[in-house]
């Protein structure tokens, strides 16, 4: 797959846990209403309905693990667009085994550029970044 497609893709996985993470709603009922005002090619369309899939069917798991690598992980203390750049790429790097850990951080990254604040950026990577060192670590036997 091109990686300008993973790219719209991973922009439309970004805007979804977006609006998700305010309304909750039935991921199938949101992902219907969420194409009907977004467009992307079909390839796009269908990296970015994996992702959003992967995440909302383990998002319980993940969040909680992110939150053990995040001192104060609430949505007073991180901004929505940041909650869904780290999710986005947590799963990718944790439930996508094609997909290497440094490319999800980058796109992360790249996402965040787009449509988080100036810190967003900085703030991303390090969380990506230490969910790589310890949560990806492979666990060692005594």
């Amino acid at each position: 797959m091109h990686p300008h497609i993973r790219r719209r893709a991973r922009e439309c996985a970004l805007q979804f846990l977006y609006a998700w993470d305010i309304t909750r709603e039935d991921p199938e009922s949101a992902l219907e209403a969420f194409w009907s005002i977004t467009s992307a090619k079909t390839a796009a369309r269908n990296y970015a309905e994996k992702l959003i899939h992967l995440y909302t069917m383990n998002h319980e798991t993940l969040d909680a693990e992110i939150a053990a690598v995040i001192e104060n992980w609430s949505p007073q203390r991180v901004g929505r667009i940041e909650q869904a750049a780290i999710r986005m790429a947590y799963t990718e790097m944790k439930l996508m085994p094609d997909v290497p850990p440094s490319v999800a951080i980058n796109e992360a990254i790249e996402v965040t550029k787009l449509y988080g604040s100036d810190e967003a950026p900085r703030f991303v990577n390090g969380v990506l970044d230490r969910l790589r060192k310890n949560a990806l670590a492979p666990e060692h036997e005594a």
